[in-house]
C-alpha cells in the first residue's frame, strides 16, 4: 500500500535502502554528529514566537526536557510555559542581539504563515525577522540557529523523485506567495554560515501540516471546498506532518541530534484515490489550462489569496523521506491516514473556494448551486468585484 514506508534514495551516495533499514548488506548511514560549534551538554535554548502556535509547542517541549539547561522564550507578549524565562520583544528589533548572550541555540519560529495576511507586510515580517535573528545570533556568538520552512520549497513538479532527498534542489517558484517568503529565508540560511562561519544553521522542512489552527494553508483549504479539485494530467501524492511530529523534530534539531537540511513527515504517502476513499468527497476534474488560467485571474482580482502556481502542489507529489531524522532515531507518531483524519475533522463546517474562505451567506449560495467546484463557480464573485471597482 502506498502509505507504507517508501524506498528512499540517499542524497549523497544514491544507494537505496528501506526506511526501516532492513537490508543487512547495506552500510547504515550514520547520523551526522554535531560539530565543535554545537552545544555539548544541556544547552541554553531560545525560542522565538513562543507565546502561541508552533513556537509554544516547541518551547513547551524544550522547557520540560531535562537535556535543556534553560529555556528562553521570546515573543511580543508573555505566554504560559512553566520554567521559561521571557524576553518580551519584536524579533525584528536589532536589540535582540543583546538578549541572546549565553544562548547556545536559537529556534526561530516567529513567522507569519497566514494565507490571509497582506503579502508584502507578511513577507517583510518573515524575511526581515529571520535576517535579524541570524544577525543577532552571529553578533552574540550563538553557535547554532534552527529555522523552519516547508517542503514546498522543493517545488511540485512531475519529475520529482519519490521521495525527495533532503539535498534535492529547490525548484519552487519565487513569487509573491508564502513559498516565496520561505525561499528567501532559505537563501539567508545558506548565506549565514559563509558570512559567519561560527554560526551553523539547521533548516527543518515539513510536509503538509495538520493538527491545529497554525496548520492552516493552501493545502488544508483544498479539503474545505465542496468537491475535490483534480487537475487533468496531474499525479498528486499526499503526505502529511502532524504538528506534534514537527515539534518533536524541531526538538531533535535544537538538541543537535540532526544538522543541515532536515525533512519531516509521516511515512510514505497517499494516492489521490485513497484520499477520495478516506474523505468520501467527490472529485471535480478540470483541464490544466482552465484550472490554472482561472486561478490566476481570480488571484489578480484579489479574490483569492493563493497564486495560481500553488495549484501545482495539488497536482504533483512533493513527498519527503525524513531520512536524517530517522537515522538519528526519530520516528513519526502519526501515519498519513491518521493525520488526514485530523485534517478532515479540523476543516469540517468550513467552506472555501480556491483557498478563499466563504462566509455563511456565500456557503449557503454555494450549496444551493449544487456545490459547484471552486474554479467553475466563481463567476458571480468576479462580477461583484468588478462592479465594486467601477463604483456601482
Amino acid at each position: 500500500m502506498s502509505s507504507q514506508p517508501p524506498r528512499v534514495r540517499s542524497g549523497r551516495s544514491g544507494r537505496e535502502s528501506t526506511s526501516e533499514g532492513s537490508d543487512p548488506q547495506a552500510e547504515p548511514t550514520a547520523a551526522k554528529s554535531p560539530d565543535k560549534g554545537a552545544p555539548k551538554v544541556r544547552p541554553v535554548v531560545a525560542v522565538t514566537g513562543a507565546a502561541s502556535g508552533l513556537g509554544h509547542r516547541v518551547a513547551s517541549l524544550l522547557a520540560a526536557n531535562d537535556q535543556v539547561k534553560r529555556l528562553i522564550a521570546i515573543d511580543e507578549r508573555r505566554g504560559d510555559i512553566p520554567g521559561a524565562q521571557w524576553r518580551i520583544m519584536d524579533v525584528r528589533d536589532p536589540a535582540l542581539a543583546g538578549r541572546l548572550e549565553g544562548v547556545d541555540v536559537v529556534v526561530h519560529l516567529a513567522l507569519d504563515m497566514s494565507l490571509d495576511s497582506e503579502p508584502r507586510a507578511r513577507g517583510a515580517r518573515n524575511v526581515r525577522g529571520t535576517q535579524t535573528v541570524l544577525t543577532a545570533a552571529a553578533a552574540s556568538r550563538v553557535p547554532r540557529v534552527v529555522l523552519c520552512t516547508s517542503a514546498m520549497v522543493y517545488g511540485a513538479l512531475p519529475d520529482n523523485d519519490v521521495p525527495l532527498a533532503e539535498d534535492a534542489p529547490l525548484r519552487a517558484t519565487a513569487d509573491a506567495s508564502l513559498v516565496g517568503d520561505l525561499l528567501e529565508i532559505e537563501e539567508l540560511a545558506e548565506r549565514t554560515p559563509r558570512a559567519h562561519p561560527h554560526v551553523k544553521v539547521t533548516v527543518v522542512r515539513p510536509a503538509t501540516l495538520v493538527g491545529g489552527p497554525e496548520a492552516d494553508s493552501v493545502m488544508t483549504r483544498h479539503f474545505e471546498a465542496p468537491r475535490l479539485l483534480v487537475v487533468s494530467g496531474g499525479q498528486p501524492r499526499w503526505q502529511f506532518c502532524h504538528l506534534d511530529d514537527l515539534a518533536s523534530a524541531l526538538e531533535y534539531a535544537a538538541l543537535g541530534k540532526v544538522e543541515g537540511v532536515v525533512t519531516v513527515g509521516s511515512e510514505g504517502w497517499l494516492e489521490q484515490e485513497e484520499i477520495e476513499e478516506l474523505s468520501g468527497m467527490r472529485r471535480m476534474e478540470l483541464p490544466a489550462s482552465l484550472a490554472l488560467g482561472t486561478a490566476e485571474r481570480l488571484h489578480r482580482l484579489g479574490i483569492t489569496p493563493a497564486p495560481a502556481g500553488d495549484l501545482a502542489y495539488t497536482m504533483h507529489g512533493w513527498v519527503v523521506s525524513s531520512e536524517r531524522l530517522r537515522d538519528a532515531g526519530w520516528r513519526p507518531q502519526w501515519t498519513n491516514e491518521l493525520a488526514f483524519a485530523v485534517l478532515l475533522e479540523d476543516v469540517e463546517g468550513r467552506h472555501t473556494l480556491v483557498a478563499r474562505r466563504l462566509g455563511r451567506k456565500d456557503a449557503t449560495t454555494l450549496g444551493a448551486a449544487g456545490a459547484t467546484v471552486a474554479l467553475v463557480g466563481t463567476a458571480a464573485i468576479v462580477r461583484k468585484v468588478r462592479r465594486r471597482r467601477r463604483g456601482f
